[in-house]
C-alpha cells in the first residue's frame, strides 16, 4: 500500500479477474495499473498539477465520441455484472487511444473520470479538481450512453478461398452481399484463377468465403 498507493491497490484487486476466482498477488501486476492510472493523469495535467493546453473546448470526432459511448457502455454494464476487471480494460483502450490524439476534448476527459472515479477515487477526485470542476468528482451524475454511438459504422469482413484468409475488407455497416462480394472478388482475383466459385458463402457482417 505505502509503495503503490491505494488508488493502484484497489484497482489491481478489481483488475485480477473475477471476483469468484481464486488470484495469486502479483507486484508486476500491481506496476501493470499503476502504469494506467499514471496514463490517466498525463491525458490531463502535467508534473506540477496544471491542465495540459492540449485540453481543449473543441468538439471530438466522430470516432472518438464511439469509444467514449462504447467505454460508458461497457463500463456501466460491467459494473452492474461486477465484471470489474473487463471494465478497467476498456478504460486503459480508452486511455490508450485518447494519448495518441494531440488535443483533447473536455466533452471526452470529463465523462471518462466519472466512470474512473469508483475505480480509483483519490487520482479522479484529484482530476476532476485539475479540471476547475467542483464539488466533490463522487457528487456528480453518472455519464449516460447512447446506444446508437456505440455501434462502429464499419465493419471488417475475412475474406477466405477455400476456407483459408486471403484478405480483409473494411466496409460500411450496411454494405449489401453483392458489395462486398464485388469488393471481394477485385482482391482475391489471383486466387480464383479465372474460374468461377462452385459456391459463396457468406455469413453476414463477419465472414466470406469463396469455395473453388
Amino acid at each position: 500500500m505505502d509503495q503503490f498507493g491505494a488508488d493502484a491497490v484497489r484497482l489491481y484487486e478489481m483488475f485480477m479477474g473475477p471476483l469468484e476466482a481464486v488470484k495469486p498477488w502479483s507486484t508486476r501486476g500491481v506496476e501493470g495499473v499503476t502504469r494506467f492510472l499514471e496514463r490517466s493523469w498525463r491525458l490531463m495535467a502535467n508534473e506540477e498539477g496544471h491542465l495540459l493546453s492540449a485540453v481543449v473546448g473543441i468538439a471530438p470526432t466522430l470516432e472518438q465520441q464511439r469509444l467514449l459511448h462504447q467505454t460508458i457502455k461497457k463500463v456501466t454494464e460491467d459494473i452492474e455484472g461486477l465484471r470489474f476487471n473487463t471494465a478497467i480494460s476498456q478504460m486503459m483502450v480508452f486511455t490508450n487511444e485518447m494519448t495518441k490524439a494531440e488535443q483533447r476534448s473536455r466533452a471526452l476527459l470529463e465523462p471518462f473520470v466519472l466512470l474512473l472515479a469508483p475505480f480509483a477515487p483519490h487520482l479522479a477526485e484529484e482530476l476532476w479538481e485539475v479540471l476547475g470542476h467542483q464539488p466533490s468528482v463522487s457528487q456528480q451524475p453518472w455519464p449516460i450512453f447512447d446506444q446508437a454511438m456505440t455501434v462502429s459504422d464499419r465493419l471488417t469482413i475475412p475474406v477466405q478461398v477455400n476456407g483459408k484468409l486471403r484478405t480483409k475488407l473494411d466496409v460500411g455497416a450496411d454494405a449489401t452481399r453483392e458489395q462486398v462480394e464485388g469488393l471481394a472478388r477485385a482482391q482475391i482475383a489471383e486466387w480464383l484463377e479465372g474460374k468461377e466459385p462452385k459456391k459463396i458463402v457468406y455469413v453476414e457482417k463477419k465472414l466470406m468465403n469463396f469455395v473453388i
